[in-house]
């Protein structure tokens, strides 16, 4: 029963922060991205810039932005906020405040005959995030530029299926002549987009699990947050019913703030001694 309202409690933060950071409708009518004043701050989750919809930046666009531009190689602003938010939530940002994450829990709510624990080399795929953090977020765009010094968005343009999804598809199908434009990048993340909701349906988020920057980043705030979970030594048995409550298979009894944590409660709920606590 506890289970349920914490679900229900997280299920309506998520729908109620996608609709505000999403909340202009009229982006689609309008076939334009809105360039209000709220765009020049930063959403705690991975949502597009390009997205109709959206009001607020992406941090990791924004970061990106910065670091291929000719005249900045680093934003104090975007990397001061994400600061604040890991200091603050760690990857409870990944679990409440993240549209992509919610589309994923929503996709591993299909029925399917067989749900999937973890990959193959689950261990070594989680490290994934943190490599395409290090490369493709920092790396090229700030040391792969152009006879005018710019650098390209890497993240962004190749792999972001949250970008596909919220801002390519939209705006290829509300625009003729991006239809015309749409090349072999559009249709490669198609591929890693589609691939990646499939995958959502059978096992749980696996873009936040193995791939997702954004969460790499938050992850490491984790044991330092100050919203943290504890687990009481006195009352937990190790009876390991947390871990299998648990949909990316941490051993809470053991590393209740592990990186790969999204803060979504199951654990705590689940625990038959109420050994876990939640708090500042």
């Amino acid at each position: 029963m506890r289970g349920k309202s914490q679900n229900k409690l997280r299920l309506f933060v998520q729908a109620a922060f996608c609709a505000l950071s999403n909340g202009y409708v009229l982006g689609f009518s309008r076939k334009e991205i809105f360039e209000g004043a709220t765009k020049y701050i930063c959403a705690p989750g991975l949502n597009c810039y390009s997205c109709p919809a959206a009001v607020f930046s992406c941090p990791i666009g924004s970061l990106q932005a910065v670091l291929s531009s000719r005249d900045y190689k680093i934003s104090l602003y975007v990397i001061g906020l994400l600061t604040v938010f890991g200091v603050f939530l760690g990857r409870a940002v990944c679990g409440f405040l993240c549209p992509f994450g919610l589309l994923q829990d929503l996709l591993f709510k299909i029925p399917f005959a067989k749900k999937i624990r973890r990959l193959p080399k689950d261990g070594a795929l989680r490290y994934l995030r943190f490599f395409i953090l290090g490369v493709f977020v920092i790396l090229l765009p700030l040391f792969v530029v152009d006879i005018t010094g710019l650098g390209e968005p890497w993240f962004c343009k190749w792999i972001c299926p949250a970008g596909t999804l919220e801002g390519g598809i939209p705006l290829v199908l509300l625009n003729s002549a991006m239809r015309g434009a749409a090349g072999f990048i559009f249709r490669w993340k198609i591929v890693i987009l589609a691939l990646t909701l499939l995958l959502s349906v059978v096992i749980y988020r696996p873009f936040c699990r193995y791939v997702c920057p954004l969460g790499a980043i938050y992850g490491v705030f984790n044991k330092i947050s100050f919203y943290r979970f504890k687990v009481d030594e006195e009352k937990c048995t190790k009876c390991g019913a947390c871990q299998k409550t648990c949909k990316l298979d941490i051993p809470v009894w053991r590393n209740p703030n592990s990186a790969d944590c999204i803060r979504c409660g199951e654990c705590k709920a689940i625990c038959p001694h109420s050994a876990i606590s939640v708090g500042i």
